[in-house]
């Protein structure tokens, strides 16, 4: 998201957003910037009921993975463009997003690339499966690999 500024609010609207799209998060992890400390985003969590982790200040490390990607959007696309406005900053953010999102493969991801990944990632599905696998073992129980007993 290429913008003058970021709100809390702002923030808060997209994660509503990515709540719907990906599922809830249990805790988000973030730097102490001013749109992350808002009371727009203390109320977003308090309401959500998502825990929020603040990293310690001058400690980019405690959030490796955000600091791992934000270097190779600086190195590939930032420090590579000279942005003449706002329009092309982001049409070219979403160029580069689009390369990095479902072009590249990623090692991490066994090789996929991010979107294909995150389709074998479910949350609700996944969430429901767990929460039917309870519920099964609870009811049927299998003593030593027999017939499921009630």
């Amino acid at each position: 998201m290429a913008d003058t500024s970021l709100s809390g609010a702002r923030v808060a609207r997209e994660l509503d957003r990515l709540i719907i799209e990906r599922g809830k998060p249990k805790m988000v992890v973030s730097d102490n910037g001013t749109e992350l400390t808002s009371n727009a985003i203390l109320t977003w969590a308090d309401q959500s009921h998502v825990a929020w982790h603040y990293i310690a200040p001058g400690k980019p490390t405690q959030n490796a993975f955000i600091e791992s990607f934000n270097g190779r959007l600086r190195d590939e696309l930032l420090n590579e463009t000279l942005f003449t406005s706002l329009a092309q900053a982001r049409v070219e953010l979403g160029h580069w997003r689009a390369d990095y999102n479902d072009t590249r493969p990623h090692s991490q991801l066994g090789w996929k690339t991010p979107s294909e990944f995150a389709f074998t990632c479910n949350p609700r599905r996944d969430l429901a499966l767990c929460r039917w696998l309870r519920t099964s073992s609870r009811r049927y129980h299998r003593p030593f690999g027999g017939a499921p007993t009630p």
